[in-house]
């Protein structure tokens, strides 16, 4: 997915979670012959929001899949999807459907949600026409910002999903990991405040691809400053914390929501393995059916865990997730 994106964004965006997961070959058939189209699923203004629909090329209806990119919710966009995932994806009988949404910070967090709302609406009134899916099921995944986006969709789309599995998520968005300056080498930038703002100056976009700007910089410089949630959301996270609950998973697991699975990294520095386990103890709380696959030294990614780990991990993903899809 990297290898699509602005070279200066990688710096940052690698940091952001802006890479797909790589689900196991799990089939050892021949991919069948696939096809991806690519829908505008919302208008505002003059910016259309897209997603891509990837499927096997029959008359066949098939299950769907919901991707989130990561990125921050600063970069990133809908052709972030390792052909990994969309391999093992497809050869299960799936459907992929990626969207866009507009990023922060000519965004805020709200209008990012509707985007996410609105995706969903489409996807349940418009999919089974327009690319023949069933969705009496609908399974969602996504890494880093995206696994924030998976783990959100459990309580604000509707319906609720069938199936969640955010990898290296987050569901708090104000605490001290992202709300106060970075230790993290990784999170330090050479841009000046009036450089990295430089990097994110312009109209709202969806997809980082049509801005030739170091946003990956912004996050960074975001992260090294402790104004990250300010950013995104508008709001002084320090003064105004509870106008961020409605976006925080933390805050909003019911008894209803989905079943889920986590992956998680105990070295992350990124996103901090404790994200998962708070989720965990929220969904122990409330009776929702859920696991944590933890990989012991992982960093962001999953990077410096055992090969051996990982695998059986994405095996463990996919598995929980194509049972409660059957």
């Amino acid at each position: 997915m990297l290898s699509k994106m602005n070279r200066r964004e990688m710096l940052g965006v690698c940091a952001a979670g802006a890479s797909a997961f790589c689900l196991p070959s799990m089939l050892t058939a021949r991919q069948p012959k696939t096809k991806v189209k690519t829908f505008t699923y919302k208008t505002v203004g003059d910016l259309e929001i897209k997603a891509d629909v990837h499927r096997v090329d029959d008359n066949k209806t098939r299950p769907v899949m919901v991707w989130f990119h990561g990125g921050a919710l600063i970069v990133g966009h809908r052709g972030g999807v390792s052909g990994r995932v969309l391999k093992d994806m497809l050869n299960a009988g799936y459907a992929v459907v990626s969207f866009d949404y507009r990023l922060a910070p000519e965004t805020k967090l709200p209008e990012i949600i509707a985007d996410l709302e609105d995706g969903f609406t489409w996807l349940h009134q418009k999919g089974p026409e327009l690319f023949n899916v069933d969705t009496s099921k609908v399974a969602v995944s996504g890494g880093s910002a995206g696994g924030c986006l998976t783990m959100i969709a459990g309580y604000r789309a509707k319906p609720r999903p069938t199936v969640l599995v955010p990898f290296w998520g987050y569901g708090d968005l104000i605490g001290d990991w992202i709300g106060k300056p970075s230790p993290h080498d990784r999170h330090q930038t050479k841009f000046t405040k009036t450089e990295a703002y430089q990097q994110v100056s312009g109209p709202p976009i969806a997809d980082s691809r049509d801005s030739k700007k170091n946003r990956g910089a912004f996050y960074q410089y975001c992260r090294q400053e402790g104004i990250w949630p300010k950013e995104v959301a508008g709001w002084d996270h320090h003064r105004e914390p509870e106008k961020f609950y409605p976006y925080m998973t933390l805050k909003n697991v019911t008894k209803d929501y989905p079943p889920t699975l986590m992956v998680h990294g105990t070295k992350d520095a990124d996103v901090p393995y404790n994200q998962s386990t708070l989720m965990a103890e929220q969904f122990k709380k409330h009776g929702v059916e859920h696991e944590l696959v933890t990989i012991p030294n992982g960093e962001h990614g999953l990077a410096g865990g055992d090969p051996k780990l990982i695998v059986a991990a994405y095996q463990q993903a996919f598995e929980f997730m194509h049972d409660r899809m059957r």
